[in-house]
């Protein structure tokens, strides 16, 4: 919203059913967020809403881990509801806040 540009680590998680979202399509459409301007919350839920709609998966996880803005970081979590029983969900991996990047 300030024009200021903004850069998040993002780490999605799914269980597919009939549809996976193919790699280069996944890049293409995270690339178009580029110039987008709206809050951290909205774009890691529209992300989020975009691929359940696409892909219809048993389940999704999207972690938005944005980069600090005025030394305060915005971490967003999504997800589309209880996990499938006896899933293995790995930790996504990024390290508590400590000047992230």
């Amino acid at each position: 919203m300030t024009g200021q540009p903004d850069f998040a680590h993002l780490v999605l998680d799914y269980v597919p059913r009939a549809r996976l979202v193919e790699s280069k399509s996944l890049k293409l459409y995270l690339a178009s967020y580029r110039n987008h301007g709206a809050f951290h919350e909205d774009c890691t839920v529209a992300i989020a809403k975009a691929l359940e709609q696409a892909m219809k998966p048993r389940w999704l996880r999207i972690g938005g881990y944005w980069y600090p803005r005025g030394g305060m970081p915005i971490d967003v979590f999504y997800q589309s509801g209880a996990s499938p029983k006896g899933l293995w969900i790995p930790d996504q991996g990024v390290p508590p806040y400590r000047g992230r990047g």
